[in-house]
């Protein structure tokens, strides 16, 4: 399985135990009151809110609740203010990582996510100093159980994706950021089920990991999610199967 699919698939699956907590809620929440301040309430013409929206639909997220965050982040209701930050560091073996995060208190932020790098034997890096090394692309995972591939190809690449690719157990849809929500949207309107769909960092190259450098990336990892000002994690890390 390539590194980049192991990694969505853990994410999916941890995602999937998060929302039993309401975690995956809370990131949804800030996600969507934040593209709601930086690009208006109104999801036609802001797509990043447009995207958070249909996250926030496909884990079930109460109406009123969706709404709520909207009108906070237009300052209809009052609300926190989050300010959003990219941090950029190795981590064990060299492995290249981003954080993502959205916090209230971007001293306890970088506190907390530079103790998780130094732990797992990783360290922060300047801005751009591993960014380089992925593309921002919109990802969209099908099972093979679901679908076969032409027919999946010919309905991705109609909307506008750009690759389809063979995955082992799944097929792995990639589209530009722009592009996304329409090929996603086909997709659901031709029955086709997702396993996940997200705008992502692709790697352009794996680094591949053994032994305890695998095993203390995987707990950085599982650490940097579980971080409450931590919104997403990207990397290109590839590790063995059987510690995914």
């Amino acid at each position: 399985m390539a590194g980049h699919s192991k990694w969505a698939n853990i994410k999916h699956k941890k995602g999937r135990e998060d929302a039993k907590r309401g975690k995956v809620f809370t990131k949804l929440i800030k996600e969507i009151t934040v593209a709601a301040r930086m690009g208006g309430g109104d999801p036609s013409a802001n797509p990043r809110l447009r995207s958070a929206i249909s996250a926030a639909r496909a884990e079930n997220m109460p109406k009123d609740t969706l709404e709520r965050a909207i009108k906070r982040g237009t300052g209809e209701l009052e609300g926190v203010n989050y300010e959003e930050i990219v941090y950029e560091g190795y981590g064990p073996g060299g492995a290249a990582v981003i954080v993502e995060s959205l916090t209230d208190n971007k001293n306890r932020a970088i506190a907390e996510i530079r103790h998780i790098f130094a732990k797992c034997g990783g360290n922060i890096g300047a801005n751009g100093c591993v960014s380089w090394m992925f593309d921002k692309k919109g990802l969209i995972v099908v099972s093979k159980e679901s679908i076969d591939e032409e027919a999946l190809m010919e309905t991705a690449i109609e909307a506008g994706a750009e690759d389809v690719k063979d995955e082992g157990d799944t097929f792995e849809v990639l589209t530009a950021m722009e592009d996304f929500i329409d090929v996603k949207e086909a997709i659901e309107a031709a029955s086709i089920p997702t396993v996940m769909a997200e705008i992502t960092m692709i790697p352009q190259n794996m680094s591949e990991l053994e032994g305890k450098e695998a095993e203390r990336m995987v707990k950085m990892m599982d650490m940097l999610d579980d971080c409450d000002d931590v919104q997403d994690v990207h990397t290109n890390a590839d590790i063995p199967d059987d510690l995914a």
